[in-house]
């Protein structure tokens, strides 16, 4: 009997021991339960991306910047991001390097200065898809996403001349340190100008996208000019600078400023003076959230074709209402 009571207290105990080992085994498969970090709800490794601006030293770049971070916030689902801004080539090549070390598998870029041909390369060939943002830049693979900058030029043309006929002297505002941007819109303008309006008078001056340098250039070239016509300006910011020289020059004989970006300050400047057709070839700062999406379309393996160019549109007093967006940072 003894030795029937003694088998079953340790059929018992072995029993305990199994079902006290199961117990076990769940709490750890419950605390092996991977982190939500770098992953979607089900758990799916998301994609990284990183995305290479410059530092804001213009509204349309810091609006840049604050579209580029609300798609990214949109996609977060799919995707994890970094976005760093610098100030020159070398700042924005070490912040590449850095980002292709955390592991980037697509990278946006605005590549504002010469000498990134290299480093973009460089990531090309670690396989990281690169999609450029507006910046022409002469390396095979990249991607671009950017506004029409020789329509802008087109249409700035054809406005001018419908403003003031064919005959007159016009002052381009050219940009060398923004590369193909200023290159192609003055190429757009010069070409359409000698095909339609060829006995208009063109001057050319050197100047940035600033509304200080705007200022400051605009009123030596009005000491210099007795008589223009019309300013062909490739950037709101620059226009602000230019409309202020000429209000405080007192001249009246400018009857047309054009412009480009899609700026609401200068969309509230063009009903204000009607002696003046303030005009924006629209050039919107927005179009990052497409480059974002090229980027993501390509880590999913669909088709996109490798340059994606957005129409230009024209503002000016007759249709400025219509472009009107009170969240707007730029």
């Amino acid at each position: 009997m003894k030795k029937f009571v003694s088998v079953i207290l340790i059929l018992t105990l072995l029993l305990a021991v199994i079902l006290t080992g199961c117990g076990g085994q769940q709490t750890s498969n419950e605390a092996s339960t991977p982190s939500s970090e770098g992953s979607d709800a089900a758990g799916t490794a998301k994609f990284k991306v990183g995305i290479l601006a410059p530092a804001v030293t213009h509204g349309w770049v810091a609006a840049v910047a604050y579209h580029a971070e609300a798609r990214a916030k949109e996609l977060s689902d799919q995707i994890e991001y970094k976005i760093q801004t610098s100030n020159n080539a070398e700042e924005m090549t070490a912040q590449l390097d850095d980002l292709m070390t955390w592991g980037a598998q697509a990278i946006v870029a605005f590549p504002q200065w010469e000498g990134m041909e290299e480093p973009i390369k460089k990531a090309l060939d670690a396989g990281i898809k690169v999609v450029n943002f507006d910046i022409v830049i002469d390396v095979d693979g990249v991607y671009r996403v950017s506004g029409d900058n020789e329509d802008m030029g087109i249409q700035g043309a054809k406005y001018i001349v419908d403003k003031i006929g064919k005959e007159g002297t016009v002052v381009i505002l050219e940009v060398p340190t923004s590369g193909s941007v200023s290159e192609l819109r003055k190429k757009g303008f010069v070409e359409t100008v000698a095909k339609i309006a060829p006995d208009l008078k063109l001057l050319t001056y050197a100047t940035k996208f600033t509304r200080e340098d705007g200022l400051k250039d605009f009123a030596d070239i009005l000491t210099s000019n007795p008589k223009i016509d019309a300013v062909f300006s490739m950037d709101d910011e620059t226009s602000i600078g230019v409309l202020q020289a000429i209000r405080e020059a007192g001249r009246t004989d400018i009857k047309v400023v054009t412009g480009g970006g899609g700026m609401q300050e200068y969309f509230k400047m063009m009903p204000e003076n009607e002696d003046i057709w303030i005009q924006s070839a629209l050039y919107s700062p927005a179009m990052v959230r497409d480059a974002i999406d090229v980027a993501v379309k390509l880590l999913n393996g669909e088709e996109v074709p490798k340059v994606t160019i957005i129409p230009t549109t024209v503002v000016d007093r007759t249709n400025y209402k219509d472009f009107l967006d009170p969240n707007s940072p730029y």
